[in-house]
């Protein structure tokens, strides 16, 4: 019985290591996302601008 318990607990404490460990990735994948979209917006309105004639001086 005794190595029941041990044996949840190493399962316990190894999946609440790993959800942090997702959690992270998770984050950091968002923020890049984020930042991914920023510049292709960017890219588009320059490209527009190019265009139009905004880059001309």
């Amino acid at each position: 019985m005794k190595k029941v318990h041990l044996f949840a607990l190493a399962l316990l404490v190894t999946t609440l290591s790993s959800c942090e460990a997702i959690k992270g990735i998770f984050k950091a994948g968002f923020v890049v996302g984020i930042i991914a979209v920023v510049v292709v917006i960017f890219v588009i309105i320059w490209i527009i601008n190019m265009f139009r004639g905004g880059g001309r001086s």
